[in-house]
């Protein structure tokens, strides 16, 4: 009886899994999708803790059980709540490595409960423990690399042949996964653990020589990992909630890296050797020259620009969230629409650190979803816009992505400001973005540069608007 139970609260879960996830796919429910995914995962936890059986037996430990739960939940909800927008896809890799751990302590527990015992005829079980230990392991390392570059303390570091030396260690890993599954019980042991230590090394190497502007795509990539690790999980306890939700984790980051790759207009084989952002190509860039000088605007020039404008685009970049402008650009936006003016925002897939970066930044300062424009809706509209207002982003708008063969963004999608008939461009100082090249737009005839922190400029932007009644 129990068992079937638990078997309707798993599928219940898994439903709610489903749910979540298309709900997570406009902003509008995204929040909700959330709670709904949250909730099958707490019912499926519970029901686990006090219906699981195995041989006649339920869990046990259960203090331990739950004093885990205890820690992690408190951990957890401190982090998330005291986490900086800025610093969100750093969160993001640091959670996605710990279920990339999870994933990989499993295996190596599962593999010791085997330990002394012939393997003859559980060649099939030892495989899916070494599949979900690579991919885990991976993950794990890999994204503790990603979180210690988007935080600023790992920098792009890449040596001569390293993508043929990955591709030797990767071979290797799978030699010595062969031969756990296949070898004498003698050398199983050795060769698992050898197998560990080097799928660790191999997620640092994997993800050390990724250029910094590339590591949407990169977090995006290793969350289909620690996915595909949970299912591997799940095939191993028989558990179907474990099975569908690596599965969906799985497939729903295979699908968001195909989507990145494609807004930047690049293969995934090309991100994971192109070296975008890194510390070489970018350093190459920078010494590119454009024909025309910058143009600096004032307060009160940009102010009288935007107020008797029909319409403004105003587009986001990483240095709206590096400031904390979100609330006072919305307060922009308000003031403007007040005064008559049509508000939109540009939405590049790839602006900020993470996939849906600049989204939740709005979202944040409750900017209304159907002001926010992606891509290839918002570019069409730039030729009959009066003002468009960049806001820390560099990359996502820079022309050279159409117009310079030798650029490292060349063929990325951009959006298309230049086509405006004024762009103001506000940056703390003229310094390189994110993929380390010099931008051609801020040279453009029709470009004015606003110096300053975002959320000083923009509240002196709006303070001059007021004033002029």
């Amino acid at each position: 009886m129990t068992q079937h139970l638990l078997e309707i609260i798993y599928l219940i879960a898994s439903v709610t899994f489903i749910v979540g996830i298309k709900f997570l796919g406009n902003p509008a429910t995204a929040r909700k999708g959330n709670l709904i995914a949250a909730f099958g995962m707490t019912i499926a936890i519970f029901g686990t803790i006090f219906l699981y059986e195995h041989n006649g037996a339920h869990l046990h430990n259960l203090p331990w059980i739950f004093g885990g739960l205890l820690v992690g939940t408190v951990l957890g909800f401190v982090a998330a709540k005291k986490v900086q927008m800025t610093a969100m896809p750093e969160m993001v890799s640091l959670f996605n490595g710990m279920g990339g751990a999870c994933a990989m302590l499993i295996s190596i527990i599962e593999f010791q409960h085997l330990n002394g015992t012939s393997l003859v005829g559980l060649e099939g079980k030892v495989f899916i423990i070494l599949v979900g230990m690579i991919i885990g392991s991976v993950s794990f390392s890999g994204s503790m690399i990603a979180w210690g570059k988007l935080s600023g303390n790992v920098k792009d570091k890449s040596f001569g042949q390293q993508q043929f030396i990955n591709i030797g260690l990767l071979l290797v890993i799978l030699v010595l996964a062969y031969l756990t599954v296949m070898g004498n019980e003698a050398n199983t042991q050795m060769f698992f653990f050898l197998v560990l230590v080097l799928s660790l090394l191999y997620g640092v190497l994997f993800v050390m020589p990724i250029g910094g502007a590339d590591m949407p795509v990169v977090i995006s990539l290793l969350n289909s990992f620690t996915g595909v690790a949970a299912a591997c999980g799940g095939f191993l306890y028989g558990n179907k909630v474990m099975l569908v939700g690596g599965i969906l984790v799985g497939s729903a980051g295979t699908l968001l890296t195909i989507v990145m790759c494609k807004a930047m207009n690049r293969s995934l084989l090309n991100v994971l050797i192109g070296n975008f952002g890194g510390g070489s190509t970018g350093a190459a860039a920078t010494s590119a020259s454009f024909a025309g000088s910058i143009k600096e605007v004032s307060a009160s020039d940009a102010a009288i620009l935007m107020r008797y404008a029909k319409k403004v685009i105003i587009v986001p970049g990483y240095g709206l969230a590096v400031a904390q402008a979100q609330h006072v650009v919305h307060d922009l936006e308000l003031l403007l629409e007040s005064e008559g003016v049509e508000v939109k925002y540009a939405i590049h897939p790839v602006a900020g650190r993470m996939p849906g970066h600049m989204n939740v930044l709005l979202a944040e300062s409750n900017v209304s979803y159907d002001k926010l424009v992606e891509m290839e809706e918002i570019n069409p509209e730039f030729n009959t816009t009066d003002v468009v207002l960049v806001v820390g982003a560099n990359d996502v708008v820079n022309p050279a992505a159409k117009t310079d063969p030798n650029s490292p963004i060349f063929g990325m999608p951009i959006l298309d400001v230049e086509n405006a008939a004024n762009v103001i461009v506000n940056k703390r100082s003229m310094k390189a973005g994110y993929a380390g090249i010099e931008n051609e737009l801020f040279f453009k005839p029709k470009t004015s540069m606003l110096f300053g922190d975002a959320k000083k400029a923009l509240t002196e932007l709006v303070s001059e608007i007021k004033a002029l009644g």
